[in-house]
């Protein structure tokens, strides 16, 4: 009879150790799910290959099922990021002898959508009063359309401009700022709120309910419709990012404004124009200034 190893055990239960371990970490809902979408496919496959326990994996398994999946650039991303953070943790957990080398297939950048300041100044002439609040103070934060949604009243200090977020990607706090032009829209929108009391959702429907996440989504397709102008929420952050930095503002706030880990995420919400570059170049063209320098 074969002795068994420390590493021979079964896929599934492995698997979901990874799920809780996840869980644990309090990660977001929505990475939970995408977890358990692209990894089930990826278990379910090894099954059918005949692999029973994480110790029989190799990489050939691993680039056999990725030339599988099928979808656009970032969904081959997606599914390497999720196996590759697998197999990290598998063998941190001592799961698996070594650590497996995973391929994740590379996105080519490409320029985004992102409304310019013309087209913000042209939207919010078709706004209603609260759709002019919510789209002023999300191009004036940058924030998620879930951030926005778990807003209270008591997280805006409307003296200094301070937004408390306190439950961000990945439930983290963090602090954004609107400036006077933002504090007087939304001070506005919200004289028509039901529920005036500070531990008030700041973002209310009609009846004095949260705004949800999907509400706001929902509340964008259709002012895109009405207005014939392509808006949401995640081209309004887009816009945040670039605008700012056009404006002035470094890298490093204008991350620690957005909420990300890595200046590197950052870089990829700006959007500059063919014009700002070749405006940038004729101030900072080498040759040009090198009499200067």
């Amino acid at each position: 009879m074969t002795q068994k190893t420390p590493f021979d055990h079964l896929l599934r239960v492995n698997y979901d150790n990874f799920i809780l371990s996840r869980e644990a970490m309090n990660v977001s809902k929505s990475t939970i799910i995408t977890y358990r979408s692209v990894l089930g496919k990826f278990i379910a496959w090894l099954e059918s290959e005949g692999i029973t326990a994480p110790n029989q994996i190799t990489t050939f398994h691993i680039r056999s099922f990725m030339s599988q999946v099928k979808g656009k650039p970032w969904t081959l991303n997606g599914y390497g990021r999720a196996i590759r953070t697998l197999m990290i943790f598998w063998f941190e957990e001592r799961t698996i002898p070594e650590r497996i080398k995973v391929e994740v297939p590379r996105v080519r950048r490409q320029k985004l959508p992102f409304l310019t300041g013309p087209q913000i100044k042209q939207l919010l002439d078709l706004c209603t009063a609260r759709e002019r609040a919510l789209v002023t103070f999300m191009v004036d934060t940058g924030l998620r359309r879930m951030e926005v949604s778990n807003l209270n009243v008591s997280d805006v200090n409307f003296d200094n401009g301070a937004v408390r977020v306190l439950h961000g990607k990945g439930d983290k706090y963090r602090l954004a700022v609107i400036g006077p032009t933002a504090k007087r829209t939304l001070l506005t929108a919200m004289k028509h709120n039901k529920d005036k009391s500070e531990d008030a959702p700041l973002f209310q429907t009609r009846e004095g309910n949260r705004l949800t996440g999907n509400a706001i989504q929902l509340l964008f397709r259709r002012l895109s419709e009405r207005t014939g102008m392509k808006v949401t929420p995640h081209m309004l952050r887009r816009s945040f990012a670039t605008l700012t930095l056009k404006s002035g503002i470094d890298l490093v706030s204008l991350q620690i404004l957005m909420g990300h880990e890595s200046i590197e995420t950052t870089r990829g919400y700006i959007q500059l124009l063919d014009d700002d570059l070749i405006k940038a170049h004729s101030v900072h063209s080498p040759m040009d200034n090198l009499r200067r320098l």
